[in-house]
C-alpha cells in the first residue's frame, strides 16, 4: 500500500474509534427530541377525548380488531411511558419498537390521506397544479423533483393561505402578524410521523448509547456478574 495512503487510512481509523466513544452523544440527542413528543402525545391523549372509535376502521391490521377503549389505552400509554423511558435511556430498543409501530399506525390511519408534508406550501410550483400549461410542459422527473409534497389537498390548502392572507392584510396589522415567520396552513400529513419513525428505528439498532444511558450502566452490571 502506498505510505501516504496507509497513514491517512490509520489516522482515519485512530479517529473513527475515537469519535466512537461519543455516540452515545448521538442517541441522546435523538431521545431528547423523540422524548418531550411522545410524552406530550400521551398526555394530551389522557386529557382529551377517546376518538379512537371514529378512526378504528382505518387502522391497518390487527389494530383495527382491537376495542376503541384497548386501542386509546395502548396509544397512550405506550407514548407516556415509552417517552419517559427513552428520556432516561432505560430499555430504549423495547420502547422504540413499540412507539415505531405506534407511529406507523398513526402515519397510515391519521396522517396518510394528507399526503407528505405536514405543513402545506404556501406558493406550490405553477408545474404542480394540474390543467394548466407548465404541468403540461414539463417532465416526469421535474414533476417528481418540485411536487414531492404537493397533492390535491396542499394546492387547496395553499390557495385557502392565500385568501386568509389577503383578508389579514385588508383587515389586520399583517407585518405584526406575519412578522416572527410567515402564516402557514396545517395539512397534517405524515410528515412528522414518517421522521419520528426513522428516528425510532434507529434507536432499534442502536440503543440508548454509551455512557449518557441507563440502559448502558446495566448491561455493564450484568455483565460483570
Amino acid at each position: 500500500m502506498n505510505p501516504l495512503l496507509q497513514t491517512a487510512t490509520t489516522w482515519y481509523e485512530r479517529a473513527v474509534d475515537a469519535v466512537s466513544h461519543l455516540d452515545g452523544v448521538a442517541t441522546l440527542l435523538i431521545r431528547l427530541i423523540l422524548a418531550p413528543v411522545m410524552i406530550a402525545a400521551g398526555l394530551e391523549k389522557l386529557d382529551g377525548e377517546n376518538w379512537f372509535g371514529s378512526m378504528l376502521d382505518a387502522f391497518p391490521f390487527p389494530f383495527n380488531v382491537l376495542p376503541p377503549d384497548l386501542s386509546w389505552f395502548l396509544a397512550t400509554w405506550t407514548e407516556l411511558l415509552g417517552g419517559i423511558f427513552l428520556l432516561l435511556g432505560l430499555g430504549t430498543r423495547i420502547w422504540a419498537i413499540a412507539l415505531a409501530v405506534t407511529m406507523f399506525v398513526a402515519a397510515y390511519a391519521v396522517h396518510l390521506p394528507n399526503g407528505w408534508p405536514a405543513i402545506a406550501p404556501s406558493s406550490p410550483p405553477a408545474v404542480c397544479v394540474p390543467d394548466t400549461q407548465a404541468h403540461a410542459d414539463a417532465g416526469a422527473f421535474e414533476r417528481w423533483v418540485k411536487c414531492y409534497n404537493v397533492n390535491e389537498r396542499t394546492i387547496e390548502a395553499s390557495q385557502r393561505l392565500s385568501r386568509a392572507k389577503s383578508v389579514l392584510r385588508e383587515h389586520g396589522n399583517y407585518r405584526y402578524l406575519n412578522g416572527s415567520g410567515s402564516i402557514v396552513k396545517l395539512n397534517n400529513g405524515i410528515e412528522f410521523a414518517a421522521m419520528y419513525f426513522c428516528m425510532l428505528l434507529a434507536l432499534v439498532f442502536i440503543g440508548g448509547g454509551r455512557y449518557l444511558s441507563l440502559d448502558y450502566y446495566i448491561q455493564r452490571f450484568l455483565r460483570r456478574r
